[in-house]
Parts: C-alpha cells; sequence; structure tokens
C-alpha cells in the first residue's frame, strides 16, 4: 500500500526515536550516573517531562531537543559539528511533521537522508531501515520521471524515440584530451618509471587526477587495503605479486600503490575514504617508494648519482632510493663485488620504514644476466639469491611492503602466450621468470583483471567527465526506452537483453551500449597483442572523438554508430589483424565507394536509416577478430541488437542484412551466423567467372558442344558399340546449340530427334 511522504517522514522519525533514545541514555548515565534523569529534566526545563518516565521513552522532540541544549556538556565528546548540524535540522523536520505541513519528494528525501546520518552516526541499527525508506522513496521518484518523459513524448518512448530521448553528446562531455583528439595513445599506457622520474602526463604523475580517473575495481581495491594494513602496522601481507596476462592492469595497480603513500591528504583521492575504512585505518602513512623497473635499469651500465655515488645493482639503486647515499653505504660492498647484501636489507628496511618496494619487469632484467658474473649487475644466479633475501627482508620488516609484478605463465594454445613472450623475452626469459615464480610463490597473492561491468566503469571514467544533476535521469530514460524496446520485440533480439539487469548494464555503461563492451572485451580480446583495459581505451577513444566532431545524435553509443570509415579509428581496429582487413572494409563495410552506401541509395527505406551501412559496421565488430576460430560470425539477432534504436523497426535492418548478404564479396553467412573474411565467397567467385564469360559467348558454345558430344558418344574417340549403346532405344542422337536472346548467355541444349524407333523384331 503506497504511503504519503508526510506518512513517511512520520515512520522516519520514529525509527529515529528508538535508535537516539538509547543512545542519549547512555551518553546521560555515563556523565551523571545516578542523576541522569533529573540532569537531564534540568535541560528541558519543562513540566510535562517532570517526572519518573525514563530518557528511553521520550519522543523524538524531547531527544534532539536535549541533545541541543546539553551538546557542550555531554555530546561534543563522541559527535562533531557535522551532527550539531543535523540535530538542528532534525528538529525542524519534526516541527513541521507534527503542524501537518506538506512534504515534497525532495523534501523527503532530504528529511530521511539526514536521520540515516544520524542514525549512522550513533551507530544505531535503525539506519539500515531508514536507508532503505530513503532508497524506495528515490526509485518511485524516477519511475515518476520516466512517465513524465513518456507523457511528454507523447506515448511511448519506442514511438516517440527522437524527441524523447536525447542523444548522448546532450548528456555527457567527453575528457577535453578526447574531445578534441589531443591525446596521444601512449597517454593510455601506464609507465611506472616515468611517473617516479615526474615526467609524463598528469592523469598518471599527479595522484589526485590519477585517482579521479582511476575505477577501483574489487581486486585494486582489495590490494590497496592490504597494502594500507600492512604500511600502517595492522596485519597484510608483507609481499605480493601481481600476475595477470599481457594488458591485465599490474603497472596501474602499482602507480595506485605509489599515489597512495605519497604523502598526499586521502581525502583529496577519490575512493580512498572507502579503502581506509575497510582497512579500519584513520590515516595512511608516507612511505619511503622505491622503484625498480627493470627494462628501464641497464645490468651493463653503472649508474651515477647527482651526488657522485656510482649504482651498479639492483640492490643498490634499491638502498640509495631508500635514503641515498647514507643508505647506499650499507651495501655498497656488495654492490662493487656484485654479491647479494644479505641481511643488510632487513637492517635498511626497518630503519627507513615504513616502506614500499615497487618491481616491475624484473624478468626483462633477469634476462639480460649471464651465467658468469661478467657484468656490474652481476650473474644469472646472483639474481635469484638476490629474490630470496628481499623476500624474506620484507616479511621480517614490519612495515615493509614488496609488489611484484610477473607476467602469466599461459599455455602454448593460449592466444596470449605470443603476446606474454614480448614480456618475458625467449627461452632465457622463461628460465628467469621460472625461477622468479619459484622464489616468490610462497608469497602470491590471488589476482584477477576486471570483469566486464567493471570494464564499464573504467573506460567512462577514463573518457568522460562525471555526470551531473539531471543528467541521471535523462541516462535513466534512455536506458529504460531501449531494455522496452528489447522486451517488445524479445523475438528479435537475444534473449539476455530480456533480462532485467540489461537495463542496469545499459545504465552502467552509458552512454556506450554494453554490445561494444561485450564484443571487445569477448572477441577482441583474444587477438594477440590487445590488451583488455589499453585496448579498449585507444579504441573508444578514437571512437568518440570522431562521432563528437561529427555531431553524432544518437541516444547511445552503438556498434552501427562506430565510425569505421575515420582514419583513427580504423587504424585501431586493423592494427592487430592482418593488412588485406583496409582494403575488405573499403569495398565491403564502410567508405564513400562501398557496398553499403550504394545499397542505401538505392533502397530509400534502408537509406533514411543508413541501415545497410549500419549492419556492416555491427558485422565487422563483432566478426573480423573471430575469422580464424571454431565458432565465427554474429547471429542475426546480435546484429539487430547492435543497430536497432528505439523508434526504429527492426524487420528494416533485417531486409538490410539479407540484401547486403546476398551482394557482398566477403560476407558469408551460415544458418543465422554471418561474418566478414578475408577470401571472397564460392558465390561470389562464381559470379565473377560467369561475368568474364559473358564476354566470349563462342568459346562458350564450343566448350559446351565438345563435352555434350564426348558424353554423347557421337565423336570418333567411341567405339560404334559404345555409341549404339548410349543411344538406347533411339536410331540417332544428334546434340545441337541455341543462344538464349534473353538470358545473353549460350547454353547447351540437347536435341532428341527421334528419326525412327529401334524395331523390336
Amino acid at each position: 500500500m503506497a504511503i504519503t511522504n508526510q506518512q513517511r517522514v512520520g515512520k522516519g522519525l520514529e525509527l529515529l526515536r528508538e535508535g537516539l533514545a538509547e543512545y542519549v541514555h547512555r551518553e546521560f548515565r555515563s556523565k551523571y550516573g545516578a542523576r541522569a534523569l533529573p540532569e537531564a529534566q534540568r535541560f528541558l526545563a519543562t513540566d510535562r517531562l517532570r517526572g519518573d518516565r525514563p530518557i528511553v521513552e521520550w519522543d523524538a522532540a524531547a531527544l534532539l531537543r536535549l541533545m541541543w541544549e546539553a551538546w557542550n556538556d555531554v555530546f561534543r565528546n563522541t559527535l562533531g559539528q557535522a551532527e550539531r548540524t543535523l540535530v538542528s535540522e532534525l528538529r525542524t523536520v519534526r516541527d513541521r511533521w507534527a503542524h501537518q505541513d506538506n512534504f515534497s519528494s525532495d523534501d523527503a528525501d532530504r528529511a530521511l537522508d539526514s536521520m540515516e546520518r544520524m542514525l549512522a552516526a550513533v551507530s544505531a541499527s535503525q539506519s539500515e531501515e531508514v536507508r532503505r525508506m530513503k532508497l524506495e522513496l528515490r526509485r518511485q521518484v524516477f519511475d515518476e520521471q520516466v512517465r513524465g518523459e513518456k507523457r511528454k513524448a507523447g506515448g511511448s518512448l519506442i514511438e516517440a524515440a527522437s524527441g524523447a530521448l536525447k542523444p548522448w553528446r546532450e548528456v555527457v562531455t567527453p575528457h577535453p584530451d578526447v574531445a578534441s583528439g589531443r591525446y596521444q595513445q601512449a597517454e593510455f599506457a601506464a609507465d611506472l618509471w616515468q611517473v617516479h622520474m615526474d615526467e609524463g602526463s598528469e592523469e598518471y604523475r599527479k595522484p589526485q587526477e590519477f585517482f579521479r580517473r582511476t575505477y577501483l575495481t574489487e581486486s585494486l581495491k582489495r590490494l590497496l587495503v592490504g597494502a594500507a594494513q600492512r604500511l600502517a602496522g595492522k596485519g597484510g601481507d608483507p609481499v605480493v605479486q601481481l600476475q595477470t596476462n599481457f594488458g591485465g592492469g599490474k603497472t596501474h595497480s602499482m602507480l595506485a600503490l605509489y599515489h597512495l603513500f605519497s604523502g598526499v591528504t586521502p581525502a583529496e583521492l577519490v575512493g580512498v575514504d572507502a579503502v581506509m575504512a575497510e582497512a579500519e585505518v584513520k590515516s595512511l602513512p608516507t612511505a619511503r617508494r622505491v622503484v625498480l623497473v627493470g627494462n628501464k635499469i641497464s645490468p651493463g651500465n653503472p649508474v651515477t648519482k647527482p651526488d657522485g655515488t656510482v649504482v651498479r645493482t639492483l640492490w643498490g639503486e634499491l638502498a640509495y632510493q631508500l635514503g641515498g647515499k647514507k643508505a647506499f653505504a650499507r651495501v655498497k660492498a656488495d654492490d662493487e663485488k656484485a654479491t647479494s647484501p644479505g641481511d643488510a636489507l632487513r637492517e635498511l628496511f626497518k630503519e627507513y620504514g615504513p616502506c614500499l618496494i615497487l618491481i616491475d619487469e624484473w624478468v626483462a632484467y633477469a634476462r639480460q644476466l649471464h651465467d658468469q658474473s661478467d657484468l656490474p649487475a652481476g650473474g644469472f644466479e646472483t639474481q635469484f639469491s638476490f629474490a630470496q633475501v628481499l623476500t624474506e627482508s620484507a616479511k621480517l620488516a614490519g612495515n615493509c611492503l614488496l609488489v611484484i609484478s610477473l607476467p602469466a605463465s599461459d599455455t602454448q594454445g593460449s592466444p596470449h602466450t605470443q603476446a606474454d613472450d614480448v614480456e618475458v623475452g625467449g627461452i632465457r626469459g622463461r628460465e628467469a621468470l621460472d625461477r622468479l615464480r619459484n622464489v616468490i610463490s610462497r608469497v602470491e597473492s590471488s589476482w584477477r583483471p576486471a570483469t566486464a561491468e567493471e570494464g564499464f566503469e573504467i573506460v567512462r571514467r577514463r573518457l568522460f567527465e562525471p555526470l551531473a544533476g539531471e543528467q541521471f535521469k535523462n541516462r535513466d530514460v534512455t536506458a529504460r526506452a531501449f531494455a522496452d524496446l528489447y522486451r517488445a520485440h524479445n523475438a528479435e533480439f537475444p534473449p539476455e537483453c530480456r533480462a532485467g539487469d540489461y537495463e542496469k548494464r545499459i545504465q552502467a555503461a552509458y552512454p556506450i551500449h554494453p554490445e561494444i563492451f561485450d564484443r571487445l572485451y569477448t572477441d577482441w580480446s583474444t587477438l594477440v597483442k590487445f590488451q583488455r583495459t589499453r585496448g579498449v581505451l585507444r579504441l573508444m577513444a578514437a571512437v568518440i572523438h570522431s562521432l563528437w566532431e561529427q555531431g553524432d545524435r544518437s541516444p547511445l553509443i552503438l556498434p552501427s554508430t562506430i565510425p569505421i570509415d575515420g582514419a583513427r579509428v580504423q587504424t585501431e581496429l586493423t592494427r592487430y589483424l592482418s593488412d588485406n582487413w583496409a582494403p575488405i572494409i573499403e569495398k565491403d563495410v564502410d567508405g564513400p565507394s562501398s557496398l553499403p552506401l550504394k545499397i542505401d541509395g538505392e533502397v530509400p527505406n534502408l537509406g533514411k536509416l543508413s541501415a545497410t551501412r549500419r549492419v556492416a559496421r555491427t558485422i565487422y565488430l563483432g566478426s573480423a577478430p573471430t575469422t580464424a576460430t571454431a565458432h565465427h560470425g554474429l547471429e542475426d539477432r546480435h546484429v539487430k541488437l547492435g543497430c536497432v534504436m528505439p523508434g526504429e523497426s527492426p524487420a528494416v535492418f533485417g531486409d538490410a542484412l539479407r540484401r547486403l548478404a546476398a551482394a557482398a564479396t566477403y560476407l558469408y553467412q551460415d544458418g543465422p551466423r554471418f561474418w566478414y573474411a578475408t577470401q571472397p565467397t564460392v558465390k561470389k567467385l562464381a559470379e565473377d567467372r560467369a561475368e568474364q564469360l559473358k564476354r566470349e559467348p563462342d568459346k562458350v558454345a564450343q566448350e559446351i558442344s565438345r563435352r555434350l558430344s564426348k558424353d554423347l558418344g557421337l565423336d570418333k574417340s567411341h567405339s560404334r558399340a559404345e555409341q549404339e549403346q548410349r543411344r538406347g532405344d533411339f536410331s540417332r542422337i544428334q546434340a545441337t546449340l541455341a543462344q538464349s536472346e534473353a538470358a545473353g548467355v549460350a547454353f547447351g541444349r540437347v536435341a532428341y530427334l527421334v528419326t525412327s524407333p529401334v524395331s523390336s523384331t
């Protein structure tokens, strides 16, 4: 049964009374002991409370007034100024409710939110119930807003989408570097060493900007929580090994750690408050940070520091970064002789703690060492002795965290094996990886890449400005319109689109349709060197810039709206494929002289929606990376999912798909599945051959005549007996040829001329 906002606020006030009563009674009893009740009555100085009724039975008005009047004497010890403001606000709310004032939805939302915050501040269990009431109110408000938008549109959003749905460009704005095209593709590549040297773009170099654009996935959040506990001396793993496939986010995770303990105020870092709350720490230490990136440090060339110190080994570099020349002196002899430093590392960690040691690309460094110690950095074996000492020292030192990044170990059948070889580097690299993993395996930390839903937020934060105010409503209206479309035409779209959570997926991915992410994370991520996060960012940055420049007015960015004919976009879509895809795109997918554009120009019903072109783009995105797999291509329902918008008929795109499949050179079909390939279809090859033969009708006629004569035994290559056997019951057979003027092509026609039947006698 629906309740009014007045009733909703009244119920909230009763829950507030229940939660505050015990707290107020407890605080007064702690302050005044047995005199708690008379002291409370003294603060209020009202006749109606001069009785024996205990504090726990007082109403909300009395409790709130008591908290206000006795604030300096009792409550300021446990509550802050923010809570005092809430007390004042809630007293006003209670008075309005008592006088039967009307509460708008905004008023009620504000009242419930303040009640929830007040109850949470005193750890009252009733805060959760008030929170549920607040969220239910917000859901009802949203539904009413959607219904209002539908009414303004004159009915269903599907039927009047063009007027009801705002273009994505009016709801959300790309980051300035993306919108202007000033971004560099290298900006999507995190570089730990570059940041350590205080170089590179601000989004990686500045802690505030880094966390503003970083979405804390579950794995990353778990890593930061453990790190906060470790460096604050409250537990946590001393050694963490990050191990994912190529492009799995290892370096980005190290950057998050690097900035988290940089000394920047946690309040300036988006999302860190939740990390601290989960780690149960009130402050974050400023750690001594050591960064060792194997492909930036040469084992064969000693480095001379500004103060004249010469560093030859990784442990020498580690000591110098910890404490300069003084710390380096502790390992100087081992650095000069390229011998493992032993217990000196533990002593350094304890003296210069808390310290954070980040090691990336260690395999790239170790694989360059020789069996003999003929390099300044030492020999191959010494490196693993150092690894053993390093991990043990980090565990023994109480406030030291060691984080090591290693490439994942893949089977030879994995599509990422070749990509990981770039990080590992052949046989020597494999050996180094195995040896390092054996040393560190005892302290390995579980790790997984971002889920598809987490990927939505990663990309959105990096490429778009945050949604503001009313724009959340416009986003949700668009998501509801697409969800209604999929339910209204459920047979035309994949079954998962009918599920209730698909609307939430659209909201999470906005303004990019989830189908784009599904194709990129499912199909394109199987390609060698296509890095799950970086590859998606590179492509979508190019897509968004191109659409922004073109003034795209679509409500969402769908596979069908990706401008494949754009130079930047096409480069990103072909860089992981063979070179012969570019002419295929130009001919059969997207371009000024492409077949889809021609079909759209010839059929007005398709042309007004650019239906064929949108179909071709969708098929390309979903099939190009799967041509070498056993299960390739897209089903027609997924093609429509990537094309159709509210207000459009799925049948139009079905017609476009049929016409394209009938005429395209490189588009294959097997039942409901369609895909592009680099080889022409057999049907197209036959049509091309037939077109060529039209120009030589006489030659065709001669060849047909020759073959018929040979087959019927009319030439001299057959004996008389064979010729009679082939005639059967006819005394004579004559092969003749006629030309069809209507068809304009030569064909053979066998004329069976019966001159006289063979006598049976």
